[in-house]
């Protein structure tokens, strides 16, 4: 009688039914695989984020499909809107913005970008300083310290370039943090023969990349109460900026391809080795 009012054929309903009561093992494990990306990343990856990482994992699956299941599977990602930056224009003179906002380099240690940030660990604030290549903004330095001070830096700086195997010609980047244009800190770039540029004061833009890094950091990985010991953040730090973050984490920069999978797949074009 209910077909009938609603001019659905009986076939269709009885069609339906066995739909119903039949398990999708195909989707079955397409959720599961989709738990566990968004899993590691701690709940922070959105439907492109997540489309990026199925592709990588070889699992053919349209955006609007991630979305639904994310749905389904009630998946809500953690980013935080879009963050107002302060406008500056003054310049340190014997320090010029070399790099002019030119963020976007055709090879490998053209440019480095550095900076500081404060995370809470235990009972008091420890400093995370971090070195990044622009070229495909993989994290290739970082140390952490008890003090905001420039051996902080310079310990950063050091891994930096142990890494990438003591380049030359690099372009050094960076805030007109008092670490970064000590004495000392400005020794080790002569000593390695790296250029050095430093932000406008107060610009927030003239450093978007590590500014970028960071945000990313402290919004998809760190507890939002924080740590409970100095070595267990050097431990999970370590674990996301040269795991998660450079092998695993899509990258808008890089057409959703992680930091590191990209640099590979660019030098294998380019013929760098």
């Amino acid at each position: 009688m209910v077909c009938s009012v609603f001019d659905v054929a009986r076939s269709s309903f009885y069609d339906y039914k066995n739909r119903r009561n039949t398990i999708d093992a195909n989707e079955v494990e397409l959720r599961a695989q989709l738990n566990a990306c968004f899993k590691l990343s701690r709940g922070s990856a959105g439907s492109r984020t997540l489309l990026a990482m199925l592709a990588d994992l070889d699992i053919d699956v349209g955006l609007f499909k991630v979305r639904r299941l994310m749905r389904d599977m009630q998946l809500v990602s953690k980013q935080p809107g879009p963050h107002a930056y302060k406008v500056a224009v003054s310049e340190r003179p014997e320090i010029p913005n070399q790099l002019n906002r030119e963020f976007d380099v055709h090879n490998p240690n053209q440019v480095w970008c550095g900076d500081i940030t404060y995370i809470w660990t235990g009972q008091k604030w420890s400093y995370l300083a971090v070195v990044i290549d622009l070229y495909a903004r993989r994290a290739i330095g970082w140390a952490m310290s008890e003090k905001p001070d420039t051996a902080l830096t310079i310990k950063a700086l050091d891994r930096a370039y142990e890494q990438r195997g003591k380049p030359r010609g690099v372009m050094f980047h960076s805030d007109q943090g008092s670490q970064y244009s000590s004495t000392k800190f400005r020794q080790r770039l002569w000593r390695y023969q790296i250029t050095q540029s430093m932000s406008r004061r107060g610009n927030c833009w003239d450093n978007s990349p590590m500014e970028r890094v960071f945000r990313s950091l402290k919004t998809e990985w760190v507890p939002s109460i924080g740590y409970n010991s100095f070595k267990e953040t050097e431990q999970d730090i370590s674990f996301y900026l040269m795991n998660y973050y450079n092998w695993s984490r899509p990258h808008s920069h890089n057409d959703m391809k992680a930091p590191a999978v990209a640099e590979e797949k660019l030098n294998s074009l380019s013929g760098i080795s």
